[in-house]
């Protein structure tokens, strides 16, 4: 054999070692899986000779030596296709590092986009009672005034920029302690509630009047009584009662329920009554209850949230326009007392209702 010759059975004898070895690493590889695809390949792609066994023979022909050659190149090209197969299979079974969560991102987070800012509004009111959240609510709704038809707030804390507007709520209320109270919290005045029905202050007009001159004594900016119905008609408690005290009032106070679910309508009406009050007074109008609400015995009460809160949306946009109507509050701000949602446009602890999220985007 000459030294050449020598030489072709060494490389076939090395690169023979050479995929060997490769199998033996691919098969001590650190993944189970790339373990066992190497040597699935080692063992199916590529037939290792041990060199022992390797044909060696004194004298070697020129055929022979291409054939060596050819061997050769074979071997280096298996190899090599052997050592990229294994590294493929390592990689795929290496573990998979979990990428780094970005903010707001990850099972435990909301994907709840927050919610767009309120629309704030220099007209538009709150008519309310204590309850769990309710500064917050406030704060949250894009109001700019409250009352509660008390003559302080009854301990509920007003956000930054949300004024509470005191009331002297019926006959009893006129007291020197309660009098002293509103000119401590205001500098308007709310005048009796509903003094025409017996279920709220029901007063006569002549007793109104004859306790009128103690409010007027506040110095305090005064809104008329509010009266549940009529403001609107001659020989009503309203207007009788502007006979006697007329000069005194400063705007007048109104409330207004409708028993037409229709929206449209509804919003109609509601304008229509104001527009009547304001043309017979000539005073600005503050609407400081509302609501889509029947009171006839046996009929549906309320409509359904989706139909209140499109009125809510109608009506704001109607109230906003008038520039005479110089604030207005739904009824009520809060959800009822027992439990269920009624009117009301924010429950317990702050979750908006379906009219709750048109008020708070009125403005």
């Amino acid at each position: 054999m000459t030294r050449r010759h020598q030489r072709l059975v060494g490389i076939i004898a090395a690169i023979t070692l050479v995929v060997a070895g490769l199998g033996y690493l691919g098969l001590r590889s650190r993944s189970s899986n790339a373990n066992a695809a190497s040597a699935a390949l080692v063992s199916t792609d590529v037939p290792v000779t041990s060199p022992s066994t390797a044909t060696t023979t004194s004298t070697i022909s020129p055929s022979n030596s291409r054939a060596l050659k050819e061997k050769a190149a074979e071997a280096r090209r298996q190899a090599k296709a052997l050592k990229a197969r294994i590294a493929k299979a390592r990689e795929a079974a290496r573990p998979t590092a979990s990428p780094t969560p970005k903010p707001g991102s990850g099972s435990g987070s909301s994907t709840t986009p927050p919610a767009a800012p309120a629309t704030s509004s220099a007209k538009k009111g709150a008519a309310l009672w204590n309850q769990d959240g309710i500064t917050a609510s406030l704060k949250d709704s894009g109001v700019s005034w409250f009352y509660n038809w008390a003559p302080d707030p009854q301990g509920v804390q007003a956000p930054a920029g949300v004024e509470f507007v005191p009331m002297i709520w019926g006959a009893d209320s006129v007291t020197a302690a309660n009098l002293a109270t509103v000119k401590k919290n205001g500098d308007t005045l709310l005048g009796f509630n509903e003094p025409d029905l017996g279920e709220q202050s029901n007063m006569s007009v002549e007793k109104a009047l004859e306790l009128w001159p103690q409010l007027e004594k506040t110095g305090m900016r005064l809104g008329s009584p509010a009266v549940a119905w009529g403001a609107d008609a001659d020989g009503e408690w309203l207007d009788r009662f502007m006979d006697g005290a007329g000069s005194s009032v400063d705007f007048i106070t109104l409330h207004w329920y409708g028993s037409d679910f229709n929206s449209t309508n509804a919003t109609a009406q509601l304008k229509s009554y104001i527009e009547a009050t304001h043309k017979k007074y000539g005073k600005p109008i503050w609407l400081t209850e509302y609501s889509l609400m029947n009171f006839a015995a046996g009929a549906q009460k309320f409509p359904s949230a989706a139909n209140q809160a499109e009125f809510v949306e109608k009506s704001t946009k109607m109230l906003e326009s008038l520039d005479y109507v110089e604030h207005y509050s739904w009824f009520a701000f809060p959800t009822s007392k027992n439990g269920q949602d009624e009117t009301g446009l924010y429950r317990p602890g702050g979750t908006l209702t379906a009219p709750g999220k048109a008020y708070r985007s009125a403005g």
